[in-house]
C-alpha cells in the first residue's frame, strides 16, 4: 500500500538545522508535489494485531459520532495479520458508539466466532466473509446504512466527476444491481464481490454504500468520503444540473486523492479527534495483541 506516485513523496525527518520545503516536480516546471508520512510498520503480529483492533474500534466510534450508523445495521471488519483467512468484526447488536477492543469478535469464513463470546451479524458474515476471501489485498471493509449513501442508492447510478473529492472514486466504484432483500444469502454476497472486482467501493442499490482498503485507515476514510459525495451529488442535482469534470482532468486528480496513501493520510485527522474526544481507545494491552485459539 505504502508506495510513491509521481504525485506524492514521503515525509522525512528533517536533518538538524535542515528547512522543511515543499517537493517539486522536476519533470513539470512550477507544479508542487505532495509530501505525505508513511504509515506503520510492525515487528510482530502482536503489534499490528493490536493497532488494526484499535483503528477498527476509532473507525466506529467515529462513524457513530459522524451519524453513519443505525440500529443494529452495518459491519465494519479487518482481516486478522496472522492468521489471514480470519476477520474481525463487531459483535450484532453493540452500538458502535459503545465498542471496545475487547468487544470484537473473530470469525471465520464458515461464520463460526473462534474468539469472542458474542454472535456475529448474518448479514456481516454472507458480505464481509465473501469480500475478504475474494480480494486478498482487502484488508479492511466497511458497510453501513448511511443516510446519504441509501437515498443515493435508490437511484441505482454511479457517481459522477462533479468534484474534486469525488475524483476519488473516479472509475473505482461500481454499482450492485437490484435489491433482493436483506442479505442472508451466501450466493448474493459472492455476486457483490464479483461486481465489486479490484475496485475501491461499491453502491448497493436500494441499499446501501460499502467500500474496501489495504488498511482499516483507508477503507473507514472511503466510505466517509463516499457518503459525503452522495450528499454532494444529491444536492447539487436538486439545484440544477451540475457540470462535469473532464475525463482527463478527472484521472489525473484520481491519481492524487483517489490512491491507498491518500485514503490512509486522510483518517489521522479523524482518528486525531477522536482519541482526543474518547481516550478509552487507547485503552489496550499486551493481551489485545495475543491470540491463542
Amino acid at each position: 500500500m505504502a508506495t510513491e506516485n509521481e504525485k506524492i513523496i514521503f515525509h522525512r525527518e528533517p536533518a538538524e538545522g535542515e528547512k522543511i520545503t515543499l517537493a517539486r516536480d522536476e519533470s513539470e516546471p512550477g507544479k508542487i508535489l505532495f509530501t505525505m508520512p508513511k504509515p506503520p510498520t510492525f515487528d510482530s503480529f502482536e503489534d499490528e494485531r493490536r493497532h488494526r483492533k484499535q483503528r477498527l474500534v476509532a473507525a466506529f466510534r467515529i462513524f457513530s459520532k459522524l451519524g453513519l450508523d443505525e440500529g443494529v445495521a452495518g459491519h465494519l471488519t479487518c482481516r486478522d495479520p496472522e492468521h489471514t483467512e480470519l476477520f474481525w468484526v463487531n459483535p450484532f447488536g453493540r452500538n458502535f458508539g459503545c465498542l471496545t477492543i475487547k468487544d470484537l469478535i473473530l470469525v471465520n469464513h464458515e461464520g463460526t466466532v473462534v474468539y469472542g463470546r458474542r454472535p456475529v451479524n448474518a448479514a456481516a458474515f454472507v458480505i464481509h466473509s465473501k469480500i475478504h476471501a475474494a480480494r486478498s489485498d482487502a484488508v479492511a471493509a466497511c458497510h453501513s446504512h448511511s443516510i446519504y449513501g441509501k437515498a443515493f442508492s435508490s437511484l441505482g447510478k454511479p457517481l459522477l466527476p462533479i468534484t474534486q473529492d469525488s475524483c476519488m472514486f473516479y472509475n473505482d466504484h461500481a454499482v450492485f444491481p437490484g435489491f433482493n432483500g436483506v442479505v442472508v444469502d451466501e450466493v448474493e454476497g459472492e455476486r457483490m464481490a464479483e461486481v465489486l472486482g479490484t475496485k475501491k467501493a461499491l453502491i448497493l442499490q436500494n441499499h446501501g454504500l460499502l467500500t474496501v482498503g489495504s488498511t482499516v485507515d483507508e477503507a473507514a476514510f472511503w466510505f466517509i468520503a463516499l457518503d459525503k459525495s452522495c450528499h454532494a451529488q444529491l444536492l447539487a442535482e436538486a439545484a440544477g444540473t451540475p457540470l462535469l469534470i473532464s475525463d482527463e482532468v478527472a484521472a489525473d486528480s484520481y491519481l492524487t486523492v483517489g490512491n491507498p496513501l491518500s485514503g490512509w493520510f486522510n483518517f489521522q485527522p479523524y482518528y486525531e479527534m477522536i482519541v482526543k474526544e474518547q481516550p478509552d481507545i487507547l485503552d489496550v494491552d499486551e493481551e489485545d495483541g495475543k491470540l491463542v485459539l
